[in-house]
């Protein structure tokens, strides 16, 4: 066994200069990440367009149609649930750690969700966002041509099949050590 203390070579200028470039570009990603916030405000903006389609015209609606628009709710709830898991995941994972005072409303899952992680509840959220699709098709199956049935339920199965396959290659990884 060598106990001879590791020796750090001294790297050249040019590649220190490089490096710390490298590594504060990270801050690149903020746009992306406002921008996505930003796209928080149209979704919200859609919601209440739809909720208030609901209020004002679901008791003269149809079950079936009273239904659908719902879905349609509980589907921009996801995308809008997915959005900040990818804001929050993304900014803590590449750019820099929350440092929010007293961290009481910090969601309980931030600074333990990898990469890894949100690629599944990514993957998940499409699952379910897909699924609803179907099942809106099927609420309106009179309105729905085969091939758009067919291709919802094709498009469905592609994204279960990923996420069959996403699980099974977590499993066959070795685990992460933090």
């Amino acid at each position: 066994m060598d106990d001879s203390p590791v020796v750090h070579e001294s790297k050249p200028r040019l590649q220190k200069l490089a490096e710390r470039l490298l590594f504060s570009s990270r801050w690149l990603l903020i746009p992306f990440y406002l921008g996505l916030g930003l796209s928080l405000i149209v979704l919200l903006l859609k919601f209440i367009q739809k909720i208030s389609d609901i209020l004002l015209n679901g008791m003269l609606a149809d079950l079936s149609d009273v239904i659908t628009k719902i879905l349609s709710l509980v589907d921009l709830s996801l995308i809008a649930n997915l959005l900040l898991m990818v804001m929050f995941t993304g900014y803590e994972n590449f750019v820099s750690r929350f440092e929010i005072e007293g961290n009481v409303y910090r969601p309980s899952w931030m600074g333990h969700v990898d990469f890894g992680d949100i690629k599944a509840k990514l993957l998940t959220s499409i699952i379910a966002i897909a699924s609803i699709h179907v099942l809106e098709n099927f609420m309106n199956i009179d309105n729905t041509t085969d091939r758009e049935l067919g291709w919802s339920l094709g498009i469905l199965g592609v994204f279960v099949g990923a996420g069959l396959l996403l699980v099974l290659m977590q499993r066959m990884s070795p685990p992460d050590h933090h």
